[in-house]
C-alpha cells in the first residue's frame, strides 16, 4: 500500500477509528491543550485529566439518553473481565444467573459464570449452529433468576437481537461490545450494558459499564477489592490509575458521534453500510451466500461464504492487494466477515462492494 493511504479498514476489532479523531489526537499528542505535556503524562488525580474523564461520562450520558439512577464506570479487562465481575458480584446465594446462548461470546460468558455460581441456560441457537438469534418469546425468565444476561450483537457470527426481551423485575444485563452507540435505545429496559471500547467506542484498554446504581452498590466484601463495582463507583472509576489515554480517545469518539448527528443519525448510516453490502451478496445469485438469517443480520459485523474455500482464499489474498483490510473471517468458523462499526465511512463499504462485484465477473 502506498505511504499516506488509508487502508479499507474492515478489522473486527481494534477496529477502524474515526480519521478525524485520530486526527485531533496527534494535534494534542505532545501537547495536552497548552499544558506542556501529553495527557498520557499527567496524573489522574490533576484536575485536567478529571475534565476530559467527567466529560467522556457525560457525554455517554448524554448520547445514550441515560435516564437518572444509572451510572457509568470505565474498567479495565475487556468484556472477558465482565464475564467473571458479573456473577461475581450479582449471583446472590440461592439464585440462579440466566443466560441466552446466541454464539461465540455469549458462551464464553456462559463459561466463566459457571466458574462463580448455578448458571442456567435458558434459551440458544446452537441447534441452527448460531445463523439466528433465539426468539423473544422462547426467553423465559426463572422464577430465581439474578439476572438474564445476552449478548446483543455475536461478532463472529455475524447476528444482532433488533429488539429485547422484557425481563419484568430481574435486571437485564447486556454485553454490547460490538453494537454499542450503534443506534438509541432505551436504556431504562436493561439493567447493566457493557462493552470492550475497541470496536465503536475508541481503542483498546477500557471497558464501559453503564448500571442502575442499586447493581452497582450490591457487591459482596468477600470478593476482590479491584472486581468489586461498588468500589469503581464510589471513586468514579478512579480508584487506581485508569487507561487515561483510552479514556481520552473514547471522549474523543463521543464528540465526534455527536457531531455526525447523535445516534438516529449513526443509526440511518449504518443502515445505508449494511443495506450495501448485504444487497450485493443477495444479488449475486449465490454466488455469495450470507451466514445469517435475514432477520437476524448484524449491521456491524456482515458475514457471507462463497462457493469454496478456496474461492474464499483467493477473494482475501486479492482484497489485501486492493487495500482491503480484515475481510477474513474468525478461525473458529471460516469464511468472510466485513465488520462495519461506526468509524468505517460509507466510502469503504461502496469500494468494498465493487470490489465483490469485479470478483464475481472474474471467476463466474
Amino acid at each position: 500500500m502506498e505511504q499516506g493511504k488509508r487502508a479499507f479498514n474492515f478489522n473486527a476489532g481494534p477496529a477502524a477509528l474515526p480519521l478525524a479523531v485520530l486526527e485531533r489526537a496527534q494535534a494534542e499528542f505532545v501537547d495536552f491543550r497548552g499544558n506542556g505535556m501529553s495527557i498520557m503524562e499527567m496524573s489522574h488525580r490533576g484536575g485536567v485529566y478529571e475534565a476530559v474523564h467527567q466529560e467522556a461520562k457525560e457525554l455517554l450520558k448524554e448520547l445514550f439518553n441515560v435516564p437518572a439512577g444509572y451510572d457509568v464506570l470505565f474498567l479495565q479487562g475487556g468484556a472477558s473481565s465482565q464475564f467473571a465481575m458479573i456473577p461475581m458480584n450479582l449471583l446472590q446465594p440461592g439464585k440462579v444467573a440466566a443466560y441466552v446462548d446466541t454464539g461465540s461470546w455469549a458462551k464464553k460468558a456462559i463459561k466463566e459464570a459457571q466458574l462463580i455460581g448455578e448458571t442456567a441456560v435458558i434459551a440458544s441457537s446452537e441447534a441452527e449452529h448460531y445463523t439466528r438469534m433465539p426468539s423473544l418469546e422462547d426467553i423465559q425468565v426463572p422464577a430465581e433468576a439474578a439476572y438474564v444476561h445476552l449478548t446483543s450483537n455475536e461478532t463472529i457470527e455475524g447476528t444482532q437481537f433488533q429488539a429485547f426481551p422484557n425481563t419484568g423485575d430481574v435486571p437485564l444485563i447486556v454485553d454490547m461490545s460490538s453494537d454499542i452507540l450503534s443506534r438509541p435505545l432505551d436504556i431504562s429496559q436493561f439493567g447493566m450494558i457493557y462493552a470492550g471500547a475497541q470496536k465503536n467506542l475508541g481503542p483498546s484498554g477500557v471497558t464501559v459499564v453503564i448500571a442502575k446504581e442499586e447493581l452497582l452498590a450490591a457487591s459482596p466484601k468477600t470478593i476482590p477489592t479491584m472486581l468489586r463495582y461498588d468500589i469503581h463507583q464510589k471513586n468514579n472509576s478512579l480508584y487506581n490509575t485508569p487507561p487515561s489515554f483510552s479514556i481520552y480517545m473514547v471522549n474523543q469518539v463521543l464528540h465526534w458521534l455527536k457531531e455526525q448527528g447523535g445516534l438516529q443519525a449513526v443509526q440511518e448510516h449504518n443502515e445505508e453500510k449494511a443495506n450495501l453490502i448485504y444487497d450485493a451478496i443477495d444479488s449475486s445469485q449465490g454466488f455469495y451466500r450470507g451466514v445469517a438469517v435475514p432477520e437476524n443480520r448484524s449491521r456491524m459485523n456482515v458475514t457471507f461464504r462463497l462457493t469454496s474455500e478456496d474461492l474464499e482464499k483467493s477473494f482475501i489474498k486479492q482484497a489485501e492487494q486492493e487495500g482491503f483490510v480484515g475481510l477474513k473471517g474468525h478461525r473458529s468458523v471460516g469464511g468472510l466477515r466485513a465488520s462495519i462499526y461506526n468509524a468505517v465511512p460509507k466510502s469503504s463499504c461502496e469500494a468494498l462492494v465493487q470490489f465483490m462485484k469485479q470478483f464475481q465477473q472474474q471467476n463466474s
